[in-house]
């Protein structure tokens, strides 16, 4: 005869405080390679991780909770995992926000195609930058410095004890406007690039009055600025993996940590 399972009903309620918190992260995190219905997948990376933090399942003593507080605790949990969701999604929407700056600029806006992510219609090179930041992410090992978060999270701050503060609020707030920065700085090499192209194009038109030039700006531009991110691209993996560390500290702060 098979030995029966036994689970506790304050070892159910732990996992279920986790789950809202690993939950609360993955509904932000955007996944590479999939559509926009990637629930399925999101729901098995957040059972896998809460797995995987089974050593910081919170000890619940079930004598003495209710619904409602049960209800709360996992409401706050969610809004933890929220902010760290929103930390992780920051650190991949750089390379999104440059490749949008850089997209029509460099004339590879006007060709697009269906975004895996969303199925609508997005520029080439932002569809790129999607999935090349999210590959980087799990090649780089940056999922398990996420799990460490939550581990520490857990340790530091167990369910239950969870409190908010406008300052915490404004670490988060101040990390989005870091996005700008770090999206701007990447695009900013491959701007100037493209600057310098129109005014050569520019004085050349101005010397030549004759020369055709408009046909010559648009390949002349795209090949510039293909050039000059093959020569960018292996800061890539630095600039994310600096953005993220950086990014942790911030979602560290708002935690409490």
């Amino acid at each position: 005869m098979p030995a029966n399972v036994v689970i506790s009903l304050g070892t159910l309620y732990g996992f279920l405080l986790v789950l809202a918190r690993v939950s609360g992260a993955f509904i932000f995190v955007p996944l590479p390679g999939f559509t926009s219905n990637a629930g399925p997948a999101r729901v098995a990376l957040s059972l896998g991780f809460t797995l995987a933090l089974r050593s910081y399942w919170p000890a619940v003593t079930d004598g003495f909770i209710g619904a409602g507080q049960l209800a709360a605790w996992a409401i706050a949990e969610a809004a933890v995992g929220i902010a760290i969701g929103v930390a992780v999604a920051i650190v991949l929407e750089a390379f999104g926000l440059a490749a949008q700056i850089l997209g029509m600029q460099a004339g590879y806006g006007y060709a697009s195609t269906v975004d895996p992510n969303s199925q609508a219609d997005s520029g080439i090179l932002l569809v790129v930058a999607q999935l090349v930041s999210g590959l980087l992410f799990f090649a780089m090992g940056l999922d398990r410095e996420v799990l460490r978060l939550f581990a520490r999270s857990l340790e530091k701050v167990p369910p239950g004890s969870v409190s908010f503060s406008p300052a915490a609020a404004s670490g988060l707030i101040a990390l989005g406007s870091e996005l700008f920065s770090v999206g701007v700085r990447i695009a900013l090499p491959v701007i100037t690039l493209l600057l310098l192209v129109d005014i050569a194009l520019a004085l050349l038109g101005r010397l030549n009055s004759q020369l055709q030039l408009i046909s010559l700006a648009f390949p002349a531009k795209m090949l510039a600025a293909l050039v000059l991110l093959s020569c960018i691209a292996p800061l890539l993996p630095k600039i994310l993996r600096d953005f993220s560390v950086h990014a942790w500290s911030v979602a560290g702060r708002v935690l409490g940590l």
